[in-house]
């Protein structure tokens, strides 16, 4: 017989409490408990639900010497494209579960559905609680992709799926989403947290155990965190988050967690009317081409993992009109911006405490790699003088409290990039040069120590 258990969990953090509070302990937020009841089954209450097997709750695993345990390789599924393939890691693991975010409307359900469509070597079950078959089938034909290996259930019951999952026997199933789901054995609305953990522990049992890659697609709360308790992220192996701006076509998908793979890596995506592209050159798309040079605009050659690109970066430096300066950032951190500008202001002597700053990184990305400090810092004095720097010359260095220009990784590929873009200077760190062939590359590559240098090699 099940018994019932009342518990009460936090909505925003997923902390548990023996009795109500007002306030959350954990997150400090104030009415987000809510009382909760689950339902305590016995050893024998819950059957297999994807396995034929007897249920084996009563058995116990023997400890063995880490020596002896053997290996078994899974070859990984291959995926339909380059971007996600490199995010993966290479592509899927059998048995892996992998959490999909992101904002409302960025284009997650169009995402993997065309993952489902274009698995044609294998058998697909894309189980949707938010959408009827009608308009999962509206969405196929605009993305124009046919197959016949996937089939579409719309259902929120997890002991049905696991039913359909029986007699279907998919090689992959994609669930959208984690937060409709409901199971019987949990007496609360779908969404909360101990509805969302239960069924996630389902689906982890079941991935293992049959060795079927999941995906879930999860929502984010306003915070911009994915919804859900924090534990919900340590369950699976893979957390993908797919970001973007509603106001630019490009999507970029990052891994924040990957037991099998980096988490550097990152695949950019371009929305348009059938669904979404692969962007395979970004460097190309996120420098503007303009007839003639403008000040404030420098070009800094950073890295995504592996992925060499070259980014466009703005400045614009005026005179604070209300007496306050004022500091704004968009695809920078702020707080590097200001310390970027105190070195200006102390090593370099340029007044940049009376001066409004504004910065962006064209495209609408976010950019972490403090390899683009020198271009900033450029850009930054480009548009204080009103000087252009010539649309030829890129950037790569990270600039130090001190004023000097510090080396950064992955050298060679930075220059290779800006390279074949057509790029004939790139300034870089004088000690980037160590191990370097500079008569192997066609582009002129120019270098400096100290921020000094810098400013005489583009104004002389």
């Amino acid at each position: 017989m099940l018994k019932a258990k009342k518990v009460f969990y936090c909505q925003n953090c997923g902390a548990q409490y023996d009795k109500w509070l007002g306030k959350c302990n954990s997150c400090n937020e104030w009415n987000t408990i809510v009382e909760e009841v689950v339902k305590k089954e016995t050893k024998n209450d819950r059957l297999q639900l994807f396995t034929g097997h007897k249920n084996t709750a009563g058995k116990s695993n023997q400890p063995i010497l880490l020596q002896d345990v053997g290996l078994q390789e899974f070859p990984r599924i291959a995926v339909p494209g380059k971007e996600l393939t490199r995010v993966l890691g290479g592509g899927i693991v059998p048995g892996s579960l992998v959490l999909f975010g992101g904002e409302p409307g960025i284009g997650k359900s169009t995402l993997m559905l065309q993952l489902a469509l274009r698995m044609k070597n294998l058998k697909v079950l894309y189980v949707s609680g938010e959408e009827s078959e009608q308009q999962i089938k509206m969405r196929a034909e605009r993305i124009s992709i046919t197959t016949d290996t996937c089939f579409i259930l719309q259902e929120t019951n997890t002991q049905n799926i696991f039913q359909q999952i029986m007699e279907i026997e998919p090689q992959l199933v994609i669930i959208d989403s984690i937060q409709t789901l409901h199971t019987a054995y949990v007496d609360s609305s779908p969404g909360s947290v101990s509805q969302v953990r239960e069924c996630a522990a389902e689906l982890l049992r079941f991935a293992k155990e049959t060795n079927t890659p999941v995906f879930m697609i999860g929502h984010i709360t306003k915070e911009g965190s994915l919804a859900g308790p924090k534990v919900l992220e340590h369950m699976v192996d893979t957390v993908l988050q797919f970001e973007g701006d509603r106001n630019h076509i490009y999507r970029l998908l990052r891994a924040t967690k990957n037991r099998f793979g980096s988490t550097n890596e990152m695949g950019i995506y371009e929305m348009n009317g059938d669904g979404l592209r692969e962007v395979t050159n970004p460097s190309e798309i996120l420098i503007t081409n303009r007839d003639s040079p403008t000040s404030g605009v420098a070009i800094a050659a950073t890295m995504e993992g592996n992925r060499p690109m070259l980014i466009e970066t703005q400045a614009l430096v005026s005179s604070a009109a209300y007496g306050t300066p004022q500091r704004s950032s968009t695809g920078f951190d702020l707080r590097r911006l200001s310390m970027l500008l105190a070195v200006l202001e102390k090593r370099c002597g340029f007044r940049m405490g009376i001066k409004d700053v504004f910065i962006n990184i064209a495209g609408g990305i976010r950019v972490e790699d403090p390899g683009i400090d020198l271009a900033l810092v450029c850009g930054i004095l480009s548009s204080n003088e009103d000087l252009p720097i010539p649309q030829d010359t890129c950037f790569a260095g990270e600039v130090g409290l001190t004023g000097e220009i510090r080396p950064v990784n992955r050298i060679e590929q930075r220059i290779s990039e800006a390279e074949k873009l057509g790029f004939t200077k790139i300034i870089v760190s004088t000690h980037n040069l160590k191990g370097i062939n500079v008569n192997s590359y066609k582009i002129k590559i120019l270098h400096a120590s100290k921020m000094e240098e810098v400013f005489s090699l583009l104004f002389g």
